[in-house]
């Protein structure tokens, strides 16, 4: 058999990459595995030579860069939209591991029809400023988030309070901002301006009913939990770890200030071991049935990182996923076994599917 050629398509700024760790560590998991991968990004494919200009990571961390050969399968990490990546994402050029996903609000709206899964579902609606009044009186705690973003940047944590209304921001550049209204109508306007400067390529906001998530005091802490398809193509949780968040941040995001901590220290301390098993038993039949219910609209997919929020009572909730995860959560916890197992499971996959191709 010859050896795989496993391409990861990502963005590129001339050696600048948008995961240069984790690109390094897939590059060199590549190397133990028996495989030929390398990164590229859309302007890196020569169509005509039906070739690629392929970056790889040296024993010393370094990039260095050559032409190789067409790959067998392609692994999608490109975080940023845009004409050219869409021309190709979109075109018949390679064998993806992972197909297309949808935004935020399309996979909410999805989730919130399936019975399996809406049980788990905080309420949430699209933005605007009646629903809003609306929200509030409902729910003490809301998150007020784009439709079409990531990292944590964007988002509003509303608190209704005896004399108004507390907010807690965090711009598209991560700068975090507080805000007390004693009226709804002064509120209602700052949202509104919020919502359209911090639009992302002009989509929506969405409301979202706010969990308490405090399981440590005062801090904001949820659970990720990877999902990810093995060398015979069947899912497999990986691993599972909890991020809490900074004192007074509005989320749990570890580039936020946050800082990671196993399952069984936050939620085995909270509610003793018998209930967090079960907890963790609710959140692996969670993870199942996304990648289910993923699979069956979008086609096959390689991984999810499912973020999934633990209420003070021990109530589990979905609060978002994400198909292009990161591995920081893991290699924060000190797990090394555990994050060198999350790298390596992409690569071996896309093993399978390029020994697949040659039956």
């Amino acid at each position: 058999m010859k050896k795989p050629i496993i391409g990861i398509l990502v963005y590129r700024d001339g050696l600048s990459f948008s995961e240069p760790s984790y690109f390094r560590d897939l590059s060199q998991a590549g190397e133990r595995l028996g495989a030929e991968v390398f990164l590229f990004s859309p302007t890196d494919i020569r169509l005509q030579t039906r070739e690629i200009r392929g970056f790889k990571a040296g024993p010393d961390g370094s990039w260095s860069h050559r032409l190789y050969p067409w790959p067998d399968v392609v692994i999608d990490r490109h975080r940023r939209s845009g004409s050219e990546y869409m021309k190709i994402r979109t075109s018949t050029l390679f064998r993806y591991a992972n197909n297309r996903f949808t935004n935020k609000w399309n996979i909410t709206q999805i989730f919130m029809r399936e019975p399996k899964i809406a049980r788990w579902m905080p309420e949430t609606i699209e933005y605007s400023s009646t629903d809003l009044q609306q929200m509030i009186k409902r729910h003490p705690l809301l998150y007020i988030k784009p439709g079409n973003g990531t990292g944590g940047s964007s988002i509003v944590r509303l608190k209704r309070t005896g004399s108004g209304y507390e907010v807690t921001a965090r711009s598209r550049t991560l700068t975090k901002s507080r805000r007390v209204f004693g009226r709804f109508a002064e509120l209602k306007d700052w949202m509104n301006r919020w919502t359209v400067k911090e639009s992302i390529r002009g989509g929506i906001f969405m409301i979202q009913q706010g969990i308490d998530l405090s399981l440590v005091e005062g801090r904001v802490t949820d659970a990720r939990l990877l999902i990810q398809k093995t060398e015979n193509g069947d899912w497999d949780i990986t691993g599972m770890g909890m991020r809490i968040g900074a004192v007074g941040s509005s989320t749990s995001n570890l580039h936020g200030g946050g800082k990671a901590a196993t399952f069984d220290s936050v939620v085995g301390r909270r509610f003793g071991s018998e209930k967090a098993g079960m907890i963790r038993k609710e959140c692996h039949e969670l993870a199942r049935e996304v990648v289910r219910v993923i699979e069956s609209r979008f086609g096959s997919m390689m991984e999810f990182g499912i973020d999934i929020g633990i209420d003070v009572n021990g109530k589990v909730w979905l609060i978002e996923v994400n198909p292009k995860p990161g591995r920081d959560l893991f290699k924060s916890i000190g797990d090394r076994s555990l994050y060198r197992t999350t790298v390596e499971r992409p690569i071996r996959y896309a093993m399978h599917l390029a020994q697949e191709e040659e039956k």
